[in-house]
């Protein structure tokens, strides 16, 4: 061990030994053996045999003493050695002792302004930056929030809910003035039905981001709407627009609350303050037109979608939401055109694909149609509903084997998806499995028995059991589903119907006086309510709502039989004989206007279009082949 002592002015190695250093015994030191070297580099310690040591002092040579003295204690290279006092000498220790303080002063002036250590001043000079080490630590950089969120988001399409949760309850811990960990941990809640905890989580982002952030305020308003807080989802989508005027998905989040209250002027004056602040946007435009087509101003409605378009022309709801007008009006081959406007502007939406094919097969190509659901599997192999509408196409075209294990496999995609429920049930109603129907009618109730789906999931048990003779459990069927749909014009007839055959007219006559009485007369069809919204979510008989707009009308009962005849291959087509709209011409149903099909996968998503199949395993498939050849 080496002390390092800074030297006097005088280089000569006299001056440099020239001090003399006390070392303060103690209870520790006095049992170390030791050994001091002192030269002009510094001082050196080494261990002795001696086992106690109590003093060791070293006395400044005077200048009139000999270096016959001085030699004793001098080794052969110039250093002066101090050397512990042996035990018969004890005496001598004793009386230097008395003046145990001699150090030369110029050392100790030089100590002073140069100290060895000083704690306190390294503290003080680096307490800045040492808080901002700390800081740094405790809260990662900004561009980690990103990573994380994208993260949670990728493990929320894996169904990895949980994972999900801790990596955005850590975000809000490091940011809790950042908006976007709560709006993604209360959709992720939302999505597992856990509506109290989003709540929760939604006032405590309002609360930290001290509320200026209007896409929570919107998101709760959005959750508060889906329990039925009509009033209080109308103050949150006030204060979002408060925090935000220009954020443009309260503004048309707000004018769809108002439209399901029958508040049309209400939502016609949010809407149009939304293109006062926000300018174009498509949604806004995609809105109002579909309020002039439910009043009938078709042309208003196309203006309006044409707007929707230019506003945005990679916008595949525009053009899906104006293939149902066209659809709607029997202006088949434009609404064709349309469809594949919409693949052309978003390759891959699942919609899109979705929608045409179920057009395609509803107008009677049914090769057409399976085609284009199983390209869109292929292109979103993770999402149920193309694999339920293309097994309800097989059952209703080919096997119910084939359509069995279509919707088992959509059903293992998405437990929670409801309407896949629903439609197996109804397939297993269909081939006389009473009892397997009512387990996977429950098994849907289940998952949420508030939603639209769990209306229609009521309404068709309620059939079931009004087939099955159970008409007192039947009627407790359809009153449940009006209670969460009271404008269910289906459910409403259904059960005045029941009344009908068991001979209770007056009855029959009061539950369709009460539905009139009852209806919101402006709202009549949700499908222009909801618009787009409502193809995403298809239930059952997704198909026949399609191309059946007007359920209130006096030749509903018409339009329904001639679109079964459509479906069955029972009426030729009549497509090609249509008057074709602005949007095109005339033109045939199995080619369409000139759209290359195959070519488009090919170059664009490159898909062999031959090699387009659904994914299940070769035994499997074999066995629902096989099950199809029978069945046949």
């Amino acid at each position: 061990m080496h002390f390092l002592v800074p030297t006097s002015s005088s280089p000569s190695p006299t001056n440099a030994s020239s001090f003399s250093t006390l070392f303060l015994a103690s209870d520790n030191l006095c049992k170390l053996p030791t050994k001091i070297h002192i030269g002009i580099n510094g001082i050196s310690i080494h261990s002795s045999k001696h086992t106690s040591l109590c003093h060791a002092v070293v006395d400044r040579p005077s200048s009139n003493v000999s270096s016959q003295n001085e030699s004793p204690d001098v080794d052969a290279e110039g250093v002066l050695v101090v050397r512990r006092p042996l035990l018969e000498k004890e005496s001598n220790v004793e009386k230097e002792k008395t003046y145990p303080a001699k150090i030369d002063a110029g050392l100790s002036k030089i100590a002073k302004k140069m100290p060895i250590f000083e704690p306190e001043r390294s503290e003080s000079s680096s307490s800045s930056s040492a808080a901002a080490v700390a800081r740094a630590q405790e809260k990662p950089l900004a561009v980690n929030l990103d990573l994380s969120l994208y993260r949670a988001k990728f493990l929320a399409r894996s169904f990895k809910y949980k994972d999900a949760e801790k990596i955005l309850e850590k975000c809000i811990a490091y940011w809790p003035e950042d908006g976007r960990p709560y709006v993604a941990l209360g959709k992720i809640l939302t999505k597992q039905t856990k509506l109290s905890e989003a709540r929760i989580v939604y006032e405590k982002g309002c609360q930290a981001t001290q509320g200026e952030n209007a896409y929570i305020w919107q998101c709760w308003a959005v959750l508060e709407n889906r329990l039925g807080n009509v009033r209080r989802a109308r103050e949150l989508f006030d204060a979002a627009t408060v925090a935000d005027k220009k954020h443009v998905a309260a503004w048309h989040g707000w004018a769809n609350l108002e439209i399901k209250q029958g508040n049309i002027s209400k939502a016609r004056n949010l809407l149009a303050k939304g293109l006062k602040f926000c300018g174009r946007n498509e949604y806004i435009y995609q809105t109002l037109a579909l309020l002039e087509a439910k009043a009938g101003r078709y042309e208003q409605a196309r203006y309006l979608f044409k707007q929707a378009t230019i506003s945005n022309s990679k916008s595949c709801a525009s053009w899906l939401a104006w293939a149902q007008l066209e659809i709607q009006q029997e202006r088949f081959p434009a609404a064709r055109k349309l469809f594949e406007r919409a693949v052309q502007a978003s390759p891959k939406n699942r919609f899109a694909w979705h929608v045409w094919g179920v057009f395609e097969a509803g107008i009677g190509n049914v090769e057409r149609g399976r085609k284009l659901l199983k390209i869109g599997h292929v292109l979103n192999p993770r999402d149920p509903v193309l694999l339920q509408s293309l097994g309800l196409l097989e059952y209703k075209h080919s096997s119910a084997n084939l359509a069995r294990a279509l919707l088992r496999r959509a059903s293992e995609l998405d437990p929670r998806h409801q309407p896949v429920w629903i439609a197996w049930g109804w397939m297993e109603w269909k081939e006389g499995n009473t009892t397997t129907a009512r387990e996977l009618y429950q098994r849907a109730l289940s998952i949420d028995a508030s939603t639209e789906s769990a209306a229609r999931c009521l309404q068709a048990w309620g059939v079931l059991e009004q087939r099955a003779g159970n008409l007192s459990a039947a009627r407790r069927l359809f009153r449940s589903s009006l209670n969460i749909n009271s404008q269910s014009y289906v459910t409403w007839m259904t059960w005045a119907q029941l009344e009908e055959d068991q001979g209770d007219s007056d009855r029959a006559e009061e539950i369709r006086n009460l539905y009139f009485q009852q209806r919101t007369e402006v709202v009549d069809d949700a499908t222009w309510v909801t618009g787009f919204l409502d193809i995403i979510d298809p239930a059952l008989d997704t198909v026949k709502r399609l191309l059946n707009f007007g359920q209130n009308s006096e030749n509903n009962n018409n339009r329904l039989n001639e679109t079964l005849k459509y479906m069955g291959g029972a009426k030729e087509s009549q497509s090609s004989q249509v008057q074709g709209s602005s949007v095109g011409g005339r033109e045939d149903t199995e080619t369409g206007s000139g759209f290359n099909l195959d070519a488009f996968l090919r170059e664009k998503l490159s898909l062999d279009p031959s090699k387009v199949e659904v994914n299940l395993d070769s035994q499997r498939l074999g066995r629902f082949i096989r099950g199809k050849t029978s069945g046949a």
